[in-house]
């Protein structure tokens, strides 16, 4: 009996250990909603899952930077974050301005992306792109194999 509660212990601390080392990694996002990312990353924020940006992470895909902590982050060579005002779709279906949910992005990037985004005339309807240096000036490159992973 002793045995097989000490095989049960072992297994579900190795099953916690491999999820706190979790990598998500992030390529060919376009975003969405608002409330899904806000779900989501608040998930792996809460999971002690680390992120790979590597590739496109645009609209409310980059709301991983104001919910995951900056330390759990890596980006590749290849990420580029898109970032605009937030949008509903219309009665006809074109988009129309949110200012509730611009206000909701604003609010959750932390200061050095505001600062970013602010220093490039603000959010608005028209995509500006973080990558390249810039991005790496921010965010640490991923390196490592344990970032990979």
């Amino acid at each position: 009996m002793r045995k097989s509660a000490t095989l049960i212990v072992a297994a579900l601390l190795a099953m916690s250990a491999s999820a706190a080392s979790a990598t998500m990694r992030i390529s060919d996002d376009i975003g969405g909603r608002i409330g899904t990312y806000v779900d989501q990353y608040s998930a792996v924020k809460n999971s002690g899952e680390r992120v790979v940006i590597d590739g496109a992470c645009l609209s409310a895909c980059t709301l991983v930077l104001g919910i995951v902590p900056r330390s759990k982050i890596c980006v590749t060579r290849r990420a580029t974050l898109g970032f605009h005002a937030a949008w509903m779709p219309g009665p006809n279906g074109k988009p129309v301005p949110s200012n509730v949910g611009t206000q909701a992005l604003w609010d959750m990037y932390p200061a050095h992306v505001r600062h970013w985004i602010t220093s490039r005339g603000g959010l608005s309807a028209k995509m500006m792109f973080l990558r390249g240096r810039e991005l790496m000036s921010m965010y640490p490159e991923c390196r490592n194999d344990s970032w990979m992973q």
